[in-house]
């Protein structure tokens, strides 16, 4: 379907469903860049992570934040320190070049040769910010203004940007990229992940760890549901604390490993102690 080089079919660590392979390998194949959503802790970032590992290419990030402006993913000029030189020696300011630092996505269109970029969260930022990027994503180049030099990728990086849902995108943007939305693991593939970070688990303590956590997740006026990083650390917590939990009678051992905030604690508890 895609040459071989394209090929992403997870790893030993990233268990992906077909649906998710496919979109990666879609984007790859088209040089789109691959918006992934999904609820916090369902791998997004750690898919570009394993994409990295699984096509054998470098992987840059770009972990944005609400100051965060389209800019500082290219370059930042560092006046601060031209400043500096200029009044205690130490540099030739002359060459503005040498204060210009190349940030995430200038990095990975100056790469001599193709990475994968990460540009995670991009949700958390203002509003125009994903509108800021639409030259530069569609044409893979930009042009620093201080120098005149144009920076042009040599090959399209593999872009995978991820986002929690916290905003809508602008349709301009969306419409440049391969979508995928990753749907909550149902329990076959949940045993296969846990599996991968869990291989000495028994059956038994692996079925009766999913059967908490995705009544956990079923209940109702819940405000945070438990998720599939949540449900691997509370399984780490049981082994380590040498907790078998098939025994368990009544309780959830190291519930605040699941749930996140008092009210789903005390939720919980009502509805043990009903």
């Amino acid at each position: 379907m895609f040459d071989s080089f394209d090929q992403f079919a997870g790893t030993e660590t990233y268990i992906a469903s077909d649906d998710l392979m496919a979109s990666v390998n879609v984007a790859v194949s088209l040089a789109r860049p691959l918006l992934v959503r999904g609820e916090p802790g369902t791998g997004k970032t750690l898919l570009a992570e394993n994409v990295a590992a699984a096509l054998k290419l470098p992987l840059l990030r770009w972990h944005v934040k609400s100051t965060t402006k389209a800019k500082d993913g290219l370059y930042v000029y560092d006046t601060v320190a031209r400043l500096h030189d200029s009044r205690f020696g130490g540099g030739d300011v002359k060459d503005i070049a040498a204060y210009i630092k190349l940030g995430p996505l200038g990095q990975a269109l100056d790469a001599s040769s193709r990475v994968v970029l990460l540009i995670d969260e991009i949700d958390k930022a203002d509003i125009e910010f994903p509108n800021d990027l639409l030259l530069e994503l569609d044409a893979m180049r930009f042009r620093i203004d201080e120098t005149g030099r144009e920076v042009a990728a040599v090959e399209r990086p593999v872009v995978i940007i991820t986002s929690n849902n916290e905003k809508e995108l602008p349709d301009a943007f969306l419409r440049r990229c391969v979508f995928h939305y990753i749907e909550f693991p149902n329990r076959e593939l949940m045993s296969r992940i846990v599996r991968v970070h869990h291989p000495e688990v028994t059956s038994a303590v692996l079925d009766n760890a999913l059967e908490i956590f995705y009544g956990l997740r079923s209940t109702p006026r819940l405000r945070k549901r438990p998720s599939t990083s949540e449900l691997i650390d509370w399984i780490c917590a049981l082994r380590k604390a040498g907790v078998d939990l098939s025994r368990v009678g009544g309780g959830i051992p190291f519930l605040g490993t699941l749930l996140k905030n008092e009210h789903d604690v005390e939720l919980i508890g009502k509805r043990a102690k009903a």
